[in-house]
């Protein structure tokens, strides 16, 4: 019980104490408001930005483009890594690509982005696309690859098809690794949006904090980053969870 209240305490704690150094840089430190604007002044220009809705428009902005983006990349991801894990064909011929352009930083991508697909959406989504496609893909081929050679032995005896590998034997053996690839992946792609909107689009917490920058608004700025850690915490967290369910849980059994 002692325990279980510490671990709940603790972040609390943490934080409160952020927020002290932080007044207490402000008041000390003999920084200008417009530099570093304090806890408060940043609490009440939160409100004010709650009031107006301007933080909602902008962080659904966000989370439209980050969820369009993620889900596309993980369903062409995970089919093409279990592709790329299971024929060594495929994988010869697309390997060298693979890894030729994931090291390439997805905001490399943005003067092209722009020019393909202009101002809005499509620019972004695609950044986001290209953030998580590639650690998706390698992280499924790599879990592929690593599946005990037992189990497609098991499945030849019973002369299962391909889609019943599939199926039975690939999905159930790679699915932890998958959601740890797909955890790290969506932390990516939330960094990668705020990026993305602060150059292509008009619209989004990229795009508050960019604006606000010049207006010389540094509170609505600072209220920005908070929402984008507060989403990239509950992001992380909703992708614990689902680390937790076991392949059972899946409706799939492994032979």
């Amino acid at each position: 019980m002692n325990n279980s209240l510490a671990e709940k305490l603790a972040p609390f704690l943490s934080f409160t104490v952020l927020v002290i150094a932080w007044e207490l840089t402000v008041r000390f430190a003999g920084l200008n408001t417009n530099s570093l604007p304090g806890p408060s002044q940043v609490f009440f220009s939160m409100i004010e930005l709650i009031r107006n809705g301007a933080i909602f428009k902008h962080t659904v902005a966000s989370l439209f483009r980050v969820t369009a983006g993620f889900y596309l990349a993980a369903a062409l991801g995970i089919p093409f890594g279990i592709i790329l894990g299971r024929s060594e064909t495929f994988a010869l011929l697309f390997n060298p690509v693979i890894h030729f352009l994931r090291p390439i930083s997805p905001l490399a991508w943005i003067p092209l982005a722009m020019l393909w697909f202009g101002i809005g959406d499509q620019p972004a989504i695609f950044l986001i696309f290209l953030s998580s496609f590639f650690p998706i893909v390698v992280s499924t081929t790599v879990a592929v690859q690593s599946i005990n050679p037992t189990y497609f032995y098991v499945a030849a005896n019973f002369d299962f098809s391909r889609t019943e590998v599939i199926k039975k034997v690939v999905i159930p053996a790679i699915i932890p690794d998958i959601i740890t690839a797909l955890r790290l992946t969506v932390t990516i792609s939330w960094i990668v949006v705020v990026a993305a909107e602060m150059i292509a689009v008009q619209s989004g917490l990229g795009y508050l904090i960019l604006d606000a920058r010049n207006g010389l608004r540094m509170d609505y700025v600072l209220d920005g980053m908070i929402v984008i850690g507060l989403i990239g915490l509950l992001l992380d967290s909703i992708m614990r969870r689902l680390g937790r369910i076991d392949s059972a849980s899946w409706g799939i059994r492994q032979i």
